[in-house]
């Protein structure tokens, strides 16, 4: 809704008692399926072995650095989230599966604007055993939930390479809307990006996070953990 000035000149509606948000700390997420913990070096050789395995090459096609091929130089890739003052990295800790226990996946808050209250989910990677899973879905449903419901955001971004479309999918499943392309936005390994925006607003959270619960609901899945029904957003 939008309101009138006295010139006449269209603005935005007021948020109410809108104030800064706090900056997101590195806590720990318990949900059903999966534990979203702060990453730390102790979850380093886990990630190793969940996502730099001979066959894990496509998961960092569209990463900034190619799969590395040591644990050294992994650590110095992750070590770099955590060091950084930007980001809040997170691993991805299964409670099933054949990976339980150990950290199989990763991703961070990214681009925090506690001012406007606007935050991202970035550099998600899962690895193969953690994909399309349940715990993957719960992971990112967490971080979204913590967001907006205990830290007050208005806005929750998801980006991605405009050719990644497992990624695509990932975002449109999980509610996100489509916002546009930047298009030449980075050069990453010598080539161009064009960087797509999804996001969720804090007006569309409580019919996604529904949608996300009654999915995620044990009831919707059988004995061996398959899925009765389809996630569904709209």
């Amino acid at each position: 809704m939008t309101a009138v000035t006295d010139f006449s000149y269209p603005v935005g509606g007021v948020v109410e008692s809108w104030e800064t948000r706090p900056w997101p700390d590195p806590v720990t997420l318990e949900g059903r399926y999966v534990r979203v913990a702060p990453l730390s070096s102790a979850q380093y050789s886990d990630l190793y072995a969940a996502v730099c395995g001979p066959d894990d090459a496509d998961l960092w096609t569209y990463r900034p650095i190619a799969m590395p091929t040591s644990l050294q130089d992994l650590w110095m890739h992750l070590a770099g989230l955590v060091d950084a003052d930007d980001v809040v990295p997170f691993a991805f800790v299964p409670l099933e599966g054949e990976r339980e226990g150990r950290a199989s996946g990763v991703a961070g808050y990214h681009a925090i604007n506690p001012r406007n209250g606007s935050i991202e989910v970035g550099g998600v990677l899962f690895g193969s055993a953690l994909a399309r899973t349940r715990a993957a879905t719960e992971a990112i449903h967490l971080l979204m939930r913590h967001a907006f419901d205990t830290l007050g955001y208005r806005r929750f971004e998801w980006k991605l390479d405009s050719l990644n479309e497992p990624s695509r999918r990932t975002a449109e499943r999980l509610g996100f809307r489509y916002e546009g392309r930047f298009r030449n936005h980075m050069v990453v390994k010598g080539r161009n990006r064009d960087t797509d925006w999804f996001s969720v607003t804090a007006e569309e959270w409580p019919a996604v996070r529904e949608s996300h619960e009654r999915w995620l609901d044990p009831a919707n899945f059988d004995e061996q953990g398959r899925q009765l029904s389809r996630l569904r957003t709209e």
